[in-house]
């Protein structure tokens, strides 16, 4: 459970990707396409983590991932979900990636919570109002986490943050009853 005061502070959700969004598998291959070979990579999206950054966002709330590496993967599920910033950076520098976007938005550090799981994911944790951890983080996130999730990365976890989230603020039930309400429409209501 967390304290409703904090929770009502939260103006920003940050996200990592590889071992939160996802499993923290990863798949490369290489295409030869005539031109050459091109790097493929594919990753797992867990549709409940979407849903539940659908949700947040509903809500008001931004949602920025932050990943230390570079994937056309992370872009294309950032579009799909419509997320606020997608900051990716191939060598793993994310707190300078994170106050960036915390700037941009006019967000202190003591507005915005992150769900991580690993040590890149340190630097911004040890930072912000309310550091999450997935059920599998290393011990040392787990450290600094001041929530600790039952699920792990890439198998509902984020959900599981935004309904915790979303709830301390009293505003689960009126978020999945707009949801359910902005798909309940049959396809001849909407064309009338």
């Amino acid at each position: 459970m967390m304290d409703p005061g904090l929770a009502n502070s939260i103006k920003v959700v940050g996200l990592d990707v590889d071992g939160t969004m996802t499993d923290g598998g990863i798949y490369l291959g290489a295409v030869d396409s005539r031109s050459g070979e091109r790097r493929v990579e594919f990753k797992k999206y867990h549709i409940q983590d979407g849903l539940g950054v659908v949700l947040l966002r509903e809500a008001g709330i931004k949602v920025v991932i932050v990943t230390g590496r570079e994937s056309e993967s992370v872009s294309l599920r950032a579009a799909e979900l419509g997320v606020d910033e997608v900051a990716q950076d191939r060598h793993a520098r994310k707190l300078p990636l994170w106050q960036s976007v915390l700037e941009k938005h006019g967000v202190s550090s003591d507005e915005a919570a992150f769900v991580g799981d690993d040590l890149p994911d340190l630097s911004i944790m040890r930072t912000v109002g309310v550091a999450v951890a997935v059920a599998d983080a290393v011990p040392e996130v787990m450290a600094v986490a001041d929530v600790v999730l039952t699920r792990p990365g890439g198998a509902g976890a984020v959900r599981e943050f935004a309904e915790l989230l979303l709830k301390a603020r009293g505003e689960w039930d009126a978020s999945v009853e707009r949801y359910v309400q902005s798909r309940s429409g049959s396809a001849v209501e909407a064309s009338t």
